[in-house]
């Protein structure tokens, strides 16, 4: 961290610049003793000269001050972990004082508020006195608003939205945390779910408490999944790895009947894992993921529709509120034409076109793409 030291600056620059203390004073209009007393730090320069100070050393006014009003993401660190500690040792009075100089002190130094926010989070309860402790509660809630306004950082804004909304909670305002957290024009669950779903536990709506628990993980499951195509692909080169990745996912997938949940996201896991195969030669594992992936697509029933299970048993609502509904934005022969498409027009197929399992499996996509739809 640096402090403002403009004694050793001075004594710095004059030296680079090879000028004596006389020097500097003529230039400046003041007599030696000053720029002797502002080295020795016995006084500082007067304000109207930092400028002509700056200026004759060619630097800012804040090097010239040797101040930042940041701080490195290391230095935030060390501050964090040693603050913590205090907190553990010394006098909270003492320890939170010291807080608050330091968030005065680098007020536009936003990643060190955002670590300060947490900071005081996790330890406002030590405060000997429950109004401190609720007084402190309140200066984090201004720090997140002044985060989220004037940070231009969508990560911190995000982090500080939450912090907020769970000084709500902890103020009993759920309403207010509801507020923060769930956007009525976009369903998509992008904070925490477990501190929306505890504040409409708290306003006794246990009924969407469940719902936005219940979307969040159908979220997170989905974007652990859809991840994995593009993850066994940048493994090709290690194939135990890709091995390894294919096992987990197609585990996970069975657990959570991913196939008849999203059957899309199966789909492609399976094409992944063949093409994966086949590139290494393993033929015939390959033709197995690409005969469950045609088996797959002929047991998607039309029209198809976004919908839970008996896991998954309270976001059909949440489908309803998409811009476009539940329903599949693409016509089924369009849907059924991209199936066929994925197996005959991927070129890590070409090794299997020869093989007679492989072409009774197209054989099945094209009747798939060609055949009754109402069947």
């Amino acid at each position: 961290m640096k402090e403002i030291n403009i004694a050793q600056t001075l004594i710095n620059k004059r030296r680079e610049k090879g000028i004596t203390q006389d020097d500097l004073a003529v230039y400046i209009g003041v007599s030696k003793a000053s720029v002797s007393k502002w080295e020795t730090e016995q006084s500082y320069p007067d304000i109207t000269f930092l400028p002509q100070l700056a200026a004759y050393f060619n630097i800012s006014i804040d090097e010239l001050m040797s101040y930042s009003p940041q701080m490195t993401s290391e230095d935030i660190k060390r501050l964090y972990f040693r603050l913590a500690e205090d907190f553990g040792k010394k006098p909270f009075d003492e320890v939170y004082k010291e807080c608050q100089t330091i968030i005065k002190k680098y007020y536009s130094c936003f990643p060190l508020l955002s670590q300060m926010v947490v900071l005081l989070i996790n330890h406002h309860m030590l405060a000997p006195e429950k109004k401190t402790q609720e007084e402190i509660i309140g200066e984090i809630i201004d720090l997140c608003l002044r985060i989220k306004t004037q940070s231009g950082d969508a990560r911190l804004s995000k982090q500080a939205n939450d912090i907020q909304a769970i000084c709500f909670l902890m103020q009993n305002k759920p309403s207010e945390a509801v507020e923060l957290l769930d956007d009525k024009d976009f369903p998509s669950i992008s904070s925490d779910g477990s501190i929306l779903a505890n504040a409409y536990m708290l306003m006794g709506n246990s009924d969407r408490a469940k719902e936005v628990l219940q979307t969040g993980m159908y979220e997170k499951l989905l974007s652990i999944m859809n991840t994995a195509p593009m993850l066994i692909s940048i493994n090709a080169d290690k194939p135990e790895k890709a091995d390894e990745i294919i096992k987990k996912m197609f585990a996970v997938a069975d657990v959570f009947q991913i196939e008849k949940l999203h059957f899309n996201t199966m789909l492609l896991l399976c094409l992944s894992a063949g093409q994966s195969c086949a590139m290494r030669g393993e033929t015939d594992r390959a033709l197995e993921y690409l005969s469950r992936y045609a088996d797959i697509c002929c047991k998607v029933t039309y029209p198809i529709k976004l919908h839970g299970d008996d896991f998954f048993d309270n976001i059909d609502g949440w489908f309803e509120k998409f811009d476009l509904g539940p329903l599949a934005p693409r016509e089924e022969k369009i849907i059924k034409e991209s199936m066929l498409q994925g197996l005959t027009e991927n070129p890590a197929f070409a090794v299997l076109r020869e093989s007679p399992k492989y072409k009774r499996i197209g054989e099945k996509l094209k009747q798939n793409a060609g055949g009754n739809t109402n069947e």
